[in-house]
């Protein structure tokens, strides 16, 4: 007896996806269901970088249809497809950019540099093309944290390639700068230098591209939020009341200028003594989890105090990319999904698809 459509659909209801936590049908992840007699084939496609998430939810798909009595063969295939999301209306799109994630904090020394590279690390191990692009013009570390150096190529004497390390693509006012050179710069021509450093790179088909932004909310965010179409931001903080206090002026700025947060990341929230194993809160606990509730936006996880994420960051391998099957690393792929996830929820952008209308006088 050739089962219904409409009961494959019911067993499909009761496979959630644990990263969204919605079930297949109602967040519209199915794509295909396809029924020959006592053979069923299905199309599942997830809206975030998932690589190593397929097999799992291959495997509670298989095994919800399997319950249906008759089916003989059961073909699954799930993949991923990564869209562009909407972004300022006064923004122009990035050529060959579907996303843009700024990477911010309120004020310095909450480790965000090293998040975020280990955040696009953590993306492109789960399977998307991803850039990084160091907005920081004062003080740029990217290069170092990559173990990156020398000036970019360029094809046309006008536009720059990329670097490559660790499978990102990279760029950063660092390349083009000697080590010790101060950027005695005011705040137009640091604007100007961001802007020429995201639009004249030639980014090659990027999924993300995370902005490394630099600390506090002056001239580089507010270009960005009106030039460039970032789609989501995401503040890094410590548990330690000083830095909430301008971690939370840093998520109103973005709410201000219609930037959409996509949630707060803890780091250094707790160390675990590598002698005896105790686990201490040394800058505070819960809270980067109360800022969250506070506010209204996804806590997307904690971090540790580790010498290692220190270490490797300095040494030019990150940790993702160092250790990528470590506990550290894997709350780095937690994080990374949850905020792909978040990001998919967004609006689509349909900005690409649409050619300018040009009004002339004739």
């Amino acid at each position: 007896m050739t089962p219904s459509e409409d009961h494959l659909r019911d067993l499909l209801r009761s496979v959630v996806d644990p990263n969204t936590g919605k079930d297949l049908v109602s967040s519209k992840s199915l794509k295909r269901l396809r029924i020959d007699q006592t053979e069923v084939s299905v199309d599942i496609e997830l809206g975030y970088p998932a690589r190593t998430q397929i097999e799992v939810i291959r495997g509670a798909v298989e095994q919800a249809l399997q319950a249906c009595e008759g089916l003989r063969r059961v073909s699954v295939h799930v993949y991923q497809r990564i869209v562009a999301h909407a972004f300022s209306p006064s923004a122009k799109p990035i050529a060959s950019v579907r996303n843009v994630i700024a990477v911010a904090s309120g004020k310095g020394g909450v480790g965000k540099s090293t998040t975020a590279v280990n955040l696009a690390l953590a993306l492109a191990y789960e399977g998307a093309r991803v850039g990084m692009l160091d907005a920081d013009i004062y003080g740029p570390s990217q290069p170092t944290m990559l173990g990156l150096s020398g000036k970019p190529k360029s094809r046309d004497g006008k536009t720059m390639e990329p670097h490559l390390g660790h499978g990102l693509q990279v760029n950063s006012i660092g390349f083009l700068i000697a080590e010790d050179t101060p950027m005695i710069w005011r705040g137009p021509m640091a604007t100007q230098a961001l802007e020429q450093l995201i639009r004249d790179t030639r980014w090659d088909d990027l999924d993300y591209l995370v902005v490394d932004m630099p600390p506090g909310t002056g001239d580089i965010h507010l270009t960005l939020a009106q030039k460039i179409p970032v789609t989501g931001a995401i503040i890094v903080t410590t548990p330690q009341d000083i830095a909430l206090l301008d971690a939370r002026k840093g998520l109103k700025m973005f709410e201000k200028v219609g930037i959409p947060v996509l949630g707060l990341v803890e780091n250094m929230a707790m160390h675990q003594c590598s002698g005896c194993g105790r686990i201490e809160h040394i800058f505070g606990d819960g809270g980067g989890v109360r800022m969250a509730e506070q506010y209204q936006v996804p806590y997307l996880g904690a971090l540790p105090l580790e010498i290692k994420i220190r270490q490797q960051s300095d040494e030019g391998c990150p940790t993702v990319a160092a250790e990528p099957e470590s506990a550290i690393a894997q709350s780095y792929r937690s994080i990374a999904r949850k905020l792909a996830v978040a990001l998919a929820a967004q609006a689509q952008s349909h900005a690409s698809k649409f050619p300018s209308i040009v009004v002339q006088n004739t």
